[in-house]
């Protein structure tokens, strides 16, 4: 599954920077969910630091959206695309 499918729709944040660990091959398939690895969501460390730092970028870049309310939450923006040179159309 990609990020663009896994974050359709609105997701937690911890469910957001697991689904992009899952993109890149740092976790398995979405088999067992985030929960086994909720230690690095929910607490201070480099790999869970540089997911939620990479989600944020993606908000910045204008790949993904990102709410504040009920939780802080991220999903793809519709209609975002990367072409071939590398620009958001």
């Amino acid at each position: 599954m990609t990020l663009r499918e896994s974050l359709a729709d609105w997701s937690d944040w911890d469910v957001a920077a697991f689904a992009l660990g899952v993109s890149i091959g740092l976790f398995s398939e979405w088999t067992n969910g985030p929960l086994p690895h909720k230690g690095i969501f929910w607490s201070a460390n480099p790999i869970g630091d540089a997911l939620h730092e990479a989600l944020n970028a993606l908000v910045r870049g204008g790949v993904l959206e990102r709410r504040e309310e009920p939780d802080v939450q991220y999903r793809w923006r519709a209609g975002v695309d990367v072409n071939v040179r590398g620009r958001l159309l």
